[in-house]
């Protein structure tokens, strides 16, 4: 909205841009000609905010003064913006202080400080403060009732427009120009990322209970956005004028209550935020509309955020994009398909999954009916199913799915290795010959210990066997080998399909002769795809792995002698040795000749 209202001041002759992209220049044609470099991103946010004041604060363009010096003050100071109340120009109304979209927390509240600090100048006296960081906002009332020092009972949802009175809230649901806008990708991307910084504030949470903290909120302001509201009334998780940040805390935990009722499984814990923190995360967040955000703008930029909050210790959880995607072209899922990650992480395999059912959509309603909206979303609540170990890491994954609109409901906090029946008394959804197809990156290289864990006993590959057959349970196994057999139980006999990211080791090493025995026997393996060696570099994991497509046997069904295997070894997948996202261009490619091959079935190498 900021750039139609300075598209509209330029239009009026307000001001006017000159200059080459890279050098341009903006001059304040109303504010005496001032000219300052249009490049800089905080002239930038500076540019708008002005343009806005003119038209949606309805202040007189001729009363608006930029980079107003401070008379006596030293060191010598300059404010931003100033509003004045008369033509003359002396009786200064409120100061206006810019920075750029993304700055930290301790740059914005310095920037409060100076603000204040000009606006309460002996020599200046404003009645408020407008502090603007790109979509992050603070106003103060800083006029005699409350002075210089307090920042907390004064704050107000938004500045006063045309010199009145402040307004209670600044978003009103359907207002023309109050109510909360979808964003773009970049301008998302910000916005997650200064939540989680918030939240985080330099170590006092760890990144995944921030991340699980801001996963919290995120549900909250959703949840506020879909709550049937009248035209006009104004949304809960916003800034109220004059409300202490205790107060405002009690509101959001209010709202978050309510929403944990209907939904206990995705949160089972408070709100754990000091309300100081709470109240800068909802300035961030209040302005953005989450549900009318384009979902494939919510998609890239979570992926994006979480791409790099999962490098380094969580790179386990977090398989790398065109490798799900790739999976999931190579087995095509079907809505009526029920479809399982065995350690599905921050969720990249079932969100896929879905957006393809997505797209069939497409394909037999218009977007926006009830028969495209019931076609995946049926496969959401009933067909996708998730099990974490981890229980932080799970509720990630649920809320990746509520913020791509669900699919969240049949994602279970569990170790995917423990007896089955178990997991089916936590949700009847899980159960052996269940699915239909399992795409999967099981966790690599931990060992699974016989006196820790007793369940190893009752996997076929947690045992040795004698000449005679007689079972002996191992001391440890790879969880990675474990994973294969429970795959094999999870899919359905005969026709069920899985894509299945294993380290090379298991393929090749001599020592693994009865695993791979074991995959023979209890499944056709449709094709192999080597994957090079730094695809998952990116997230701090280095060792060699391929993705095996295979499908279980059925129950009396014998391997033959003669059956062919596709294989290929796409180099550009994934990411580069630097880290760099490659282009991935081969990957359909090998798409269309697997799909060649399966009509054709013959030894094939691409």
């Amino acid at each position: 909205m900021s750039m139609l209202y300075l598209k509209q001041a330029i239009k009026d002759g307000y001001a006017h841009i000159t200059g080459i992209e890279g050098k341009q220049k903006i001059t304040y044609v109303s504010a005496a000609n001032h000219s300052e470099r249009f490049d800089d991103p905080e002239e930038k946010v500076r540019a708008e905010v002005w343009a806005e004041l003119i038209y949606h604060y309805e202040y007189p363009a001729n009363r608006i003064k930029i980079e107003v010096t401070i008379p006596d003050r030293l060191p010598t100071d300059r404010a931003d913006i100033v509003i004045f109340r008369d033509d003359a120009c002396k009786r200064p109304f409120a100061v206006v202080e810019c920075k750029k979209e993304g700055v930290s927390d301790a740059e914005f509240n310095q920037a409060i400080e100076q603000g204040v600090g000009n606006a309460t100048w002996v020599k200046l006296r404003a009645d408020y403060v407008l502090i603007v960081a790109g979509a992050t906002r603070r106003v103060l009332d800083v006029s005699d009732k409350y002075g210089a020092m307090e920042r907390d009972i004064n704050i107000l949802a938004d500045l006063p427009k045309a010199y009145g009175k402040p307004q209670e809230f600044r978003f009103y649901k359907g207002d023309k120009h109050n109510d909360i806008q979808p964003v773009s990708r970049e301008d998302l991307i910000s916005t997650i990322k200064k939540c989680h910084q918030t939240l985080w504030g330099g170590g006092r949470l760890s990144p995944p209970t921030a991340f699980g903290e801001l996963c919290k909120l995120i549900f909250v302001k959703i949840s506020d956005e879909q709550k049937p509201r009248k035209k006009g009334e104004p949304y809960e998780f916003q800034l109220k004028t004059y409300e202490p940040s205790s107060s405002l805390a009690k509101r959001i935990n209010k709202l978050y209550d309510e929403q944990k009722k209907r939904d206990p499984e995705v949160f089972t814990e408070s709100i754990k935020v000091d309300d100081r923190v709470l109240r800068t995360v909802v300035s961030h967040l209040e302005s953005t509309n989450l549900n009318k955000t384009d979902l494939d703008v919510k998609g890239v930029a979570f992926e994006r955020f979480m791409d790099s909050f999962f490098k380094g210790d969580f790179g386990q959880y977090f398989t790398p994009r065109p490798i799900i995607e790739f999976s999931i072209d190579m087995l095509k899922p079907d809505k009526d398909d029920f479809v399982l990650d065995t350690s599905c992480g921050s969720g990249g395999f079932l969100l896929y999954a879905l957006d393809c059912i997505r797209k069939q959509a497409d394909e037999y309603a218009d977007r926006d009916t009830k028969e495209h909206y019931k076609y995946w979303h049926d496969f959401a609540e009933k067909r996708l199913f998730g099990i974490e170990i981890n229980d932080e890491i799970a509720r990630v994954a649920k809320m990746n799915m509520i913020v791509h609109d669900d699919g969240h409901t049949n994602v279970i906090s569990f170790d995917a290795l423990e007896n089955i029946e178990k997991m089916t008394a936590q949700n009847r959804g899980f159960a052996r010959n269940k699915f239909d197809l399992i795409l999967t990156n099981p966790p690599f290289g931990s060992q699974i210990n016989a006196a820790e864990r007793p369940y190893l006993g009752s996997f076929e590959l947690g045992n040795t066997y004698d000449k005679k057959g007689k079972a002996k349970v191992r001391k440890n196994q790879s969880s990675e080998v474990l994973f294969i057999e429970r795959i094999w139980e999870f899919l359905k006999s005969d026709t069920g399909r899985a894509a299945i990211v294993l380290p090379d080791g298991i393929l090749t090493n001599s020592s693994m002769q009865y695993v791979r025995d074991f995959v023979l026997e209890k499944f056709q393996l449709l094709a192999v795809v080597s994957l090079p060696q730094a695809a998952f570099a990116h997230f701090g994991a280095g060792v060699k792995a391929s993705v095996i497509f295979v499908r279980k046997r059925g129950d009396n069904e014998v391997a033959s002698d003669y059956e062919t295997i596709f294989m290929a070894a796409p180099e550009n997948i994934g990411y580069d040795a630097t880290g760099r996202e490659n282009d991935n261009s081969q990957l359909p490619e090998v798409v269309k000749q697997f799909e060649e091959f399966q009509r054709n079935p013959k030894p094939f190498f691409v």
